[in-house]
C-alpha cells in the first residue's frame, strides 16, 4: 500500500481525481445564519451565494478539529498506509493546518503535514503531486518533498467585484478595502508566502479578466503548464479564461481543471469570483521570468 495522502475540502480538485488518486478529504465547516454544514457534503456553492444575497447574512466557516485529524490518520495506517502526507490551505487563512498539526503530533512520526501557502487548486496541485510520488513508490519523505516542490511552481491570481467579503472574514485589512471601495477599482489578489494581497486594480470584470490572463502567463514563464480555473457564479468568466490562456499558451498548456469553488471560499470571496491557478511542470523547461522589483521570487510566489 503506498503513503496516503490527505487534503481538505478546499482543494476542490474533481471527484474523479479524488477517486482515482485514492485522497483522503477532510471537510471545513460553513456556518450559514447559524445553521452548520460540512463543505462539499452538507454544503455547497449555491447555498453560500444565496445566503451573501442577503442584506443580513452571518457566514463563516471553521477548520475541522484536531480530533478529526488523528482519527483519519490512525484509520488509514490502521488500513495498512506505511505513511500519511496531509496537504492543507495556507495556515495565514485557516487554523487547518495547526490543527494537522497537532494531530500529527498525537499520532508519531509517520505523518507529515505541509502548508500550501494556497487554496483551491492551488492546493489542489500539490496534493495531486504528492499522490502521483506515493503511487510511484516514494516514501513517506519523498511524497512531502513532492508536495512541497509542487508548492513552488504553482501560483495563484484571483479577481474579485469587491474586497467586502474579504474585508469581513479578516482575510485582508480594512484600509485595503476602503481605498478600493472609494476609488471603484476592482481587484485582483494573489498569496506570496500564503497571504492574500491585493496584486493590481482595474476598473471593469472584463479587464479583471483579461489582466488574469495576462499574469498566468508571465507566471508561467517558459515551461509546460497545468491549470486550475475556479469561479462563483461566474461560469462565463472561467469559460473566457480558459479560452484566452488556451490560445496564448498553446501547445504548453496540458491539463486544464475547470470547477466552482466551494463554500469556504465564498463565504469570504463572494459572488464574481475568478481565479487561475498556473502549476509548471518540473523539467528543463521549468523556467521563468526573474522577478521584478518588489516582487517574489519563484520560491516565494503563490
Amino acid at each position: 500500500m503506498p503513503v496516503a495522502v490527505v487534503t481538505d475540502s478546499t482543494a476542490y480538485l474533481p471527484p474523479e481525481l479524488v477517486r482515482a488518486h485514492r485522497l483522503t478529504v477532510v471537510p471545513l465547516t460553513v456556518v450559514l445564519n447559524g445553521a452548520e454544514g460540512l463543505e462539499g457534503v452538507e454544503t455547497f456553492p449555491a447555498d453560500a451565494t444565496r445566503a451573501l444575497a442577503g442584506r443580513r447574512v452571518s457566514v463563516s466557516t471553521s477548520r475541522p478539529s484536531p480530533e478529526q485529524f488523528a482519527e483519519t490518520y490512525r484509520g488509514l495506517l490502521a488500513a495498512g498506509a506505511p505513511g500519511v502526507v496531509s496537504v492543507h490551505l495556507s495556515a495565514e487563512l485557516s487554523g487547518t493546518v495547526e490543527a494537522a498539526r497537532l494531530a500529527a503530533v498525537e499520532v508519531g512520526d509517520r505523518v507529515e503535514v505541509v502548508d500550501s501557502r494556497s487554496t483551491g487548486l492551488g492546493l489542489g496541485f500539490p496534493v495531486l503531486a504528492a499522490a502521483e510520488a506515493a503511487e510511484a513508490g516514494a516514501d513517506l519523505a519523498g511524497v512531502r518533498d513532492a508536495a512541497l516542490a509542487a508548492v513552488d511552481r504553482t501560483t495563484i491570481f484571483f479577481y474579485v467585484d469587491t474586497l467586502e467579503f474579504l474585508r469581513r472574514g479578516g482575510r485582508i485589512n480594512a484600509a485595503e478595502a476602503l481605498f478600493g471601495t472609494a476609488l471603484s477599482v476592482k481587484p485582483i489578489m494573489h498569496m506570496p508566502n500564503g497571504a492574500i494581497v491585493v496584486r493590481d486594480k482595474v476598473r471593469t470584470a472584463s479587464r479583471g479578466v483579461a489582466r488574469l490572463v495576462d499574469l498566468a502567463v508571465e507566471a508561467a514563464g517558459d515551461a509546460d503548464v497545468d491549470l486550475g480555473v475556479h469561479h462563483l457564479a461566474a461560469p462565463q468568466r472561467a469559460a473566457r479564461l480558459v479560452e484566452a490562456l488556451t490560445d496564448r499558451l498553446g501547445d504548453r498548456l496540458h491539463d486544464t481543471y475547470v470547477c466552482e469553488a466551494g463554500a469556504v471560499v465564498a463565504a469570504h470571496a463572494g459572488p464574481g469570483l475568478a481565479s487561475v491557478v498556473v502549476h509548471r511542470r518540473p523539467g528543463v523547461d521549468d523556467r521563468r521570468p526573474s522577478a521584478g522589483p518588489g516582487e517574489p521570487t519563484a520560491a516565494g510566489q503563490q
